[in-house]
């Protein structure tokens, strides 16, 4: 099983977009304790086995978190189940997951699957659109969604997704507050080591994603840059 919740920083890699080798190899031997696999757009179950098949070489442990049931592949370390908190559809909510337990429910190794309170609070995001995401309106608000995944949905996990955009530091240092005793993930926007600092400084794990197709060297440099800072 693994053990996400010691860990500080990981990469995201979405299987719609391209990564060659050498550059997929930096990422898994970086030292980042772990590797999401995941995406809201052009996902399939072809493009993500080849790029579990290909993270499989390295000894990275690696998660696929799951937005398409099409998608789901069958080997990865674990599964994050995200549940969109602030989603203006509510079949975002819970539908897709009943759907999901309607087809594979017999077949599910429940201790590898882990579900995520999300927020996602930029309104230009992918996962924003699909989802109607409801818009926050300050810090009070966040803070009242971080309780009702730690206290009403009791996730492991709470994710504030930020989706192409660096993030409020004061929204995310709320949501910490008021995400007891569970293990908040932060995501958005890094782009080099001043970023990933600030972010390492409030949220439990730093989640790097666009930068890796951007500037792999400046991405690398994340991993260090987010271990040198005291767990919040």
């Amino acid at each position: 099983m693994i053990d996400f919740h010691n860990w500080r920083h990981v990469f995201k890699l979405d299987p719609d977009k391209p990564i060659d080798d050498d550059a997929l190899e930096a990422i898994c031997d970086s030292g980042t304790d772990g590797i999401i696999v995941g995406g809201t757009l052009g996902i399939t179950y072809d493009n993500t086995l080849e790029l579990m098949a290909r993270i499989r070489r390295y000894a990275v442990p690696t998660v696929l978190e799951v937005s398409n049931l099409e998608a789901v592949v069958p080997g990865f370390d674990a599964y994050f189940l995200p549940l969109v908190l602030n989603a203006g559809d509510p079949d975002w909510l819970i539908a897709p997951h009943v759907a999901g337990l309607t087809a594979y429910g017999s077949y599910i190794h429940w201790e590898e699957i882990f579900a995520e309170g999300y927020l996602i609070l930029n309104p230009d995001a992918a996962a924003a659109k699909l989802t109607k995401a409801r818009p926050v309106t300050g810090k009070e608000e966040a803070k009242a969604y971080a309780r009702v995944a730690a206290h009403i949905c009791k996730t492991p996990i709470f994710y504030v997704e930020y989706s192409g955009m660096y993030g409020d530091p004061e929204i995310v240092r709320a949501c910490k507050s008021g995400y007891e005793g569970g293990t908040l993930f932060y995501g958005g926007g890094i782009t080099g080591v001043e970023q990933a600092r600030e972010m390492a400084a409030i949220a439990d794990v730093v989640v790097v994603g666009n930068i890796v197709y951007d500037d792999v060297e400046a991405a690398l440099m994340t991993v260090q840059a987010v271990k040198e800072v005291n767990r919040p």
